[in-house]
């Protein structure tokens, strides 16, 4: 019994240090609402630091989604069209991702995802049927740009000069900052920009591209190199952090969908849920990790991105070939990124709005037609599943980014995550993890 009560002072003193430092209130718990990556990694970084301080069972959190089961954009199911399970997109991370490494070192999710030893590109120009690789050396100086057979074909050392002025970054459509055209844009720039911003690289703003490269491209190929979950996304991410937070008394709620946000002055009082109102005591913090659209209805006069990007995949159930590379991105082709998985072909259309209504099966004929193409398969499709995320990421130009909110909020104990919070970094599975933190330090102080 007096180590009980020992134990409770404790845990007590604990709550209180943790939230001494934050002179606006004190938090001793926090509820968040969505599961995704970014409600997810906030969970963890609270239950961490609460762990870290001395408190037996961390930081106090409740979490809790509106779907079935966590990860948002980033989940994975099973898909009885093709037998397999399957993830709803081909969500591609980089090695010098920072916070995606350290969000899995802590829950313990000890499976290497997929990937390359060194930074290696393949591409291949539908047109002309030309096959190459882009090898990024591993060092911060890129020679790799003055060897022929790393950069990318018919180009020269100095075709890759004006690109410098990409890594100053501002608040300006990156077709003000370089020119949008030539062999190393259409073969290499707009591919991999396309991908990292899922908007039309052109348009897209030249702040958010010049974060991306600075983070990956500029510190080498370590930090380049592209890593695929294995076997799936809830695999790599989703269900290791489940676990954890279950392991320390986390339990997540699903099926619980937020219907409004109650407030009283500058603090939120209460949430109103589809199964019923929970009060909102004064030491506890509140999280919204939900869509921009979701948080713009929830919160009166809040600002949030209004544009989006979709984005369409396409999954086929058959192995590919022995000597297919792990990913292939293709010039001149509706497919953006084919992904080698041992049991199933995956490919990715990034910025898809323009074909994103057409039909599912015309989409998979023309998709497959281009995979068998590419691979050198046979052209009759296998079983397929079509994947469609209208509004995938929030659309990563100069006025859309300038809309993004912070996530700390005019109310006291109201905080924001997701990949659309302002964060540096486009709509990325490493710009929500990153989001999801920030929430967490405000909360701790």
């Amino acid at each position: 019994m007096l180590r009980a009560v020992l134990r409770q002072a404790q845990d007590e003193r604990v709550w209180v240090m943790l939230a001494a430092s934050n002179s606006q209130m004190r938090f001793a718990r926090a509820s968040i609402a969505g599961a995704g990556m970014a409600g997810l990694a906030a969970a963890v970084a609270l239950v961490k630091a609460g762990v870290k301080a001395g408190a037996k069972a961390g930081f106090p959190v409740a979490i809790s989604d509106s779907a079935a089961r966590a990860g948002g954009r980033c989940r994975s199911y099973d898909d009885a069209a093709t037998g397999l399970t399957i993830d709803n997109g081909n969500h591609l991370v980089l090695s010098g991702n920072a916070a995606v490494a350290a969000f899995r070192r802590d829950i313990g999710a000890h499976e290497p995802l997929a990937g390359p030893d060194h930074a290696g590109f393949a591409f291949m120009d539908m047109a002309s049927g030309t096959k190459w690789q882009v090898r990024i050396n591993d060092g911060p100086l890129p020679w790799w740009v003055l060897d022929k057979a790393r950069r990318v074909p018919d180009t020269g050392v100095m075709d890759y000069w004006p690109l410098r002025h990409l890594v100053k970054g501002g608040h300006q459509r990156i077709d003000a900052v370089v020119q949008a055209e030539g062999p190393v844009w259409d073969r290499l720039i707009h591919p991999v920009l396309l991908a990292a911003l899922n908007t039309e690289p052109a348009e897209a703003s030249a702040q958010l591209a010049a974060n991306v490269l600075r983070e990956t491209l500029l510190k080498g190929g370590r930090a380049m190199c592209p890593r695929i979950a294995v076997p799936t996304l809830a695999a790599a991410f989703v269900d290791p952090a489940v676990a954890w937070l279950a392991a320390r008394g986390t339990v997540l709620a699903t099926g619980r969908r937020l219907k409004a946000v109650l407030f009283d002055g500058d603090v939120v009082v209460g949430l109103e849920w589809s199964d019923g109102r929970q009060e909102i005591a004064p030491d506890e913090a509140v999280v919204l990790a939900v869509p921009p659209w979701v948080a713009g209805e929830l919160l009166p006069d809040l600002t949030v991105p209004d544009e989006h990007r979709a984005i369409l995949n396409a999954h086929f159930a058959i192995a590919p070939p022995k000597d297919a590379p792990e990913m292939l991105g293709l010039i001149g082709a509706m497919s953006e990124w084919i992904f080698c998985h041992p049991d199933r072909i995956s490919v990715t259309v990034s910025a898809a709005d323009a074909v994103i209504d057409r039909p599912r099966e015309e989409l998979a004929r023309v998709i497959w037609d281009e995979v068998a193409r590419a691979l050198g398969m046979d052209d009759a499709i296998p079983a397929w599943q079509i994947v469609k995320e209208k509004r995938a990421t929030f659309a990563a130009t100069p006025q859309q980014d300038a809309l993004r909110p912070e996530a700390r909020t005019r109310w006291r104990n109201l905080f924001l995550a997701g990949d659309y919070v302002q964060n540096g970094l486009p709509a990325t599975i490493e710009g929500a993890l990153r989001s999801g933190d920030n929430a967490a330090k405000l909360i701790m102080g």
